[in-house]
């Protein structure tokens, strides 16, 4: 699985779980974001914006 915002690949635990969130926008799609990203950008708006 890809990051949406820098394209690098998401780790995930031994459970198959990503480090990182996912995101809904205004249609419901989710989008998931890495770590970095989501340190980068703390508010669920501006990960959209940066989408």
């Amino acid at each position: 699985m890809k990051c949406e915002i820098c394209k690098k690949r998401i780790d995930e635990t031994f459970l198959k779980k990503i480090i990182g969130t996912y995101v809904k926008d205004e249609k419901g799609k989710k989008h998931s974001i890495c770590f970095e990203c989501q340190k980068k950008f703390p508010s669920k708006e501006e990960l959209l914006k940066n989408i």
